[in-house]
């Protein structure tokens, strides 16, 4: 906004100030007077710039955003740990502690004593435990422990809220208010919950006072059962349906069900770079397609429905190494584009090419 006030601007202003019968020549007194003057007066609008972009969330730095989104009721979301499911040859202390590569696990809850299956939570918080599953290490001795493995992820873990999300919300907030168990209110309470990255409510879905909600996990993926039952609970108990006793208003029937999986089949034919073929590129491919259908999974929250286009698909294949030319590509056996339903989101099946 003040990109025009240097210093040379400032101080010359300064000088048509001063009479033309005195000596204003670099290195004068008058030269000498003004000169730090002016730059101390360059620096404030400097600063006055500065003070002006952090004014406005669209321009202020995640400091100052937080400040302003907080006027609003709204604190960026904390990082949380992630819950996995642990399968031991015997009985393990609530407790126990075991490592994975760099990430330590406690023995927090028992899952099936029949199965020596418990729940494990990741002593460091953050969404970079959510993809690593092993071989568990007890930190200390256990008497007949020969195998512990960490076989599922139940709950992901997140990172702290990004900038983007905090800004996200905070204008959301003036498009619609969140009260009193409103469509909104459902949204924001029920992504609030850990591991769940996203929510679609309906009303009446099941007659007067349902509501259902459904969710999607923080890794865009379909929740695990633990995770549904979870948020089942916090928004309102199974036991105690309609009671008001979780976040669902007083007479809501809550039922949380989470995001169906729709396996898309893609054939397409393939011109690859001398010594390339399918089986050396498949690889590349599955993992293209893989981020391609996250990419359109992080949208599902705020799409009425998905849609798997070939042009994405050929354009990324495209940019491969050892991929020279593509074409008549079909989704799940027809040549077009595949609409997914409301709650679902798509997963790869087979690919041939």
């Amino acid at each position: 906004m003040y990109e025009n006030m240097t210093f040379e601007t400032i101080l010359s202003r300064m000088m048509e100030r001063v009479s033309n019968d005195v000596d204003k020549r670099e290195g004068s007194i008058i030269y000498d007077a003004l000169a730090p003057a002016a730059a101390e007066l360059c620096q404030m609008y400097i600063d006055l710039d500065i003070v002006m972009k952090e004014t406005f969330a669209d321009t202020a730095s995640r400091e100052y955003l937080i400040l302003r989104a907080k006027e609003r009721g709204i604190t960026p979301y904390k990082a949380t740990p992630a819950i996995g499911k642990a399968v031991f040859n015997i009985a393990v202390s609530i407790g126990s502690r075991f490592s994975l590569e760099q990430f330590n696990y406690k023995v927090a809850e028992v899952i099936s004593e029949q199965h020596f299956s418990y729940k494990v939570i990741c002593e460091a918080v953050g969404s970079e435990p959510n993809h690593t599953l092993g071989t568990l290490i007890p930190i200390e001795y256990i008497q007949g422990l020969t195998s512990a493995e960490l076989v599922e992820v139940l709950t992901p873990g997140e990172d702290v809220e990004s900038t983007e999300g905090i800004l996200k919300r905070y204008l959301a907030t003036f498009d619609k208010q969140a009260f009193g168990g409103n469509r909104a209110d459902y949204i924001e309470k029920v992504t609030a919950i850990p591991g769940i990255g996203g929510c679609k409510v309906y009303r009446a879905w099941n007659g007067g006072g349902t509501v259902k909600c459904v969710i999607i996990n923080s890794d865009y993926q379909k929740p695990t059962e633990s995770l549904v039952n979870d948020a089942q609970t916090a928004v309102d108990p199974i036991q105690n349906q309609g009671e008001g006793l979780g976040i669902a208003p007083i007479d809501h029937v809550v039922t949380i069900v989470g995001v169906t999986e729709t396996r898309i089949n893609i054939s397409t034919s393939i011109t690859y770079a001398n010594g390339w073929n399918f089986t050396e590129c498949k690889p590349y491919i599955n993992e293209t397609i893989d981020k391609y259908f996250i990419e359109l999974s992080k949208q599902w929250a705020d799409s009425s429905n998905l849609i798997a286009r070939i042009s994405q698909i050929e354009s990324r294949l495209l940019d491969l190494e050892g991929i020279i030319d593509i074409g008549s590509t079909m989704l799940n056996g027809v040549a077009q584009n595949y609409v997914l339903g409301a709650d679902d989101i798509p997963v790869r099946g087979d690919v041939i090419g």
